[in-house]
């Protein structure tokens, strides 16, 4: 089965909440609302193969993330320091929600994964069922 994720620009009609008239300028408030609009949302730049990578994991496990593909959104520069700031000045991308909750960047989810500690997330986020 091949599960395809969901690219989204947050200005995109539709995006969370409808046009792109509800977007809101301070950046961190927009990264908080998307990334409670879906069970699993992934912040990716469409170059970076660890974004490609997590993607790939969570297709693999039958998730399909809702991604937002930073590097094609005119206000992509302000959401991705929006991102460091929530890393604690890391900035990294991919960075992973589940459940509304911040994961972290690629070495958060895998460990997460490693652990045995991401599947219970995703099943209690309703982004696996099995």
């Amino acid at each position: 089965m091949h599960c395809q994720s969901e690219s989204r620009s947050y200005y995109s009609s539709s995006s969370c909440g409808g046009g792109g008239g509800n977007v809101s300028s301070e950046p961190m408030e927009t990264v908080l609302r998307l990334a409670s609009g879906s069970a699993v949302v992934v912040f990716s730049v469409s170059t970076c193969c660890m974004c490609h990578a997590v993607k790939r994991l969570f297709s693999g496990m039958g998730v399909s993330p809702t991604v937002y593909e930073i590097d094609h959104d005119p206000k992509g520069k302000e959401i991705e320091k929006a991102l460091t700031r929530l890393l604690g000045g890391n900035s990294a991308v991919p960075v992973v929600f589940i459940g509304g909750k911040l994961i972290g960047a690629m070495d958060r989810v895998m460990a997460s994964h490693i652990n045995g500690t991401l599947v219970p997330l995703l099943k209690e986020a309703g982004a696996l069922w099995l």
